[in-house]
């Protein structure tokens, strides 16, 4: 695909896919039903030679990977945590790929550091959080955790970890149930607590 006609006609193809699976989304079971590693055996060993049709991707993506799908959009999954995406925003993120935006500081996207600093605003509002809250927003939970368990370290040893190193990281705790968030653990590793 090397046109911007080529990338539409697809784009076309790929939005009627995206509302088909809304419509039907009901059809396919809540969890995965495959067996570790059968996603895996259908891939290929080798990186590919040459780039495939985007029909031959999708024939793909139909026969190896929408079978190895957990549905989180089906009404009938209540596991985790809700995650939904809607129609405005998976629109959003088609429009945020094809900006590329690399949105870590103001300098490299203006328009996202500004934007995301009044939505912290607008959440702040909403939640009636006091005047001197303030937030960054977070791409994932893992990278959350991580952050407000660092956060945490830090104002603990009076940033005294992130100066010298770990050396005082025996004596933190980290209290969690069994039924706590993957991250967690992965987080206190990273962190040096455990």
């Amino acid at each position: 695909m090397k046109t911007p006609a080529a990338f539409r006609a697809e784009a076309h193809r790929m939005a009627d896919r995206m509302a088909d699976y809304f419509e039907q989304i009901e059809q396919y079971p809540v969890k995965s039903q495959v067996k570790p590693g059968e996603i895996l055996g259908q891939l290929p060993a080798t990186p590919p030679g040459q780039p495939e049709s985007m029909a031959q991707v999708m024939a793909d993506f139909d026969r190896i990977i929408l079978p190895g799908i957990t549905h989180w959009q089906n009404p009938n999954f209540f596991a985790f945590f809700p995650a939904n995406s809607s129609y405005p925003s998976v629109l959003a993120e088609m429009l945020t790929a094809a900006l590329g935006q690399q949105g870590m500081i103001w300098e490299t996207s203006p328009a996202a550091a500004e934007l995301e600093e009044r939505v912290m605003e607008w959440l702040k509002q909403m939640c009636g959080l006091p005047d001197n809250w303030t937030g960054v927003i977070q791409d994932t939970a893992s990278a959350s955790t991580l952050a407000a368990l660092l956060t945490a370290r830090e104002k603990v040893t009076g940033f005294r970890v992130n100066e010298e190193g770990s050396s005082d990281t025996d004596k933190l705790r980290v209290y969690c149930s069994t039924e706590t968030h993957s991250s967690i653990e992965k987080a206190v590793k990273i962190a040096g607590i455990g």
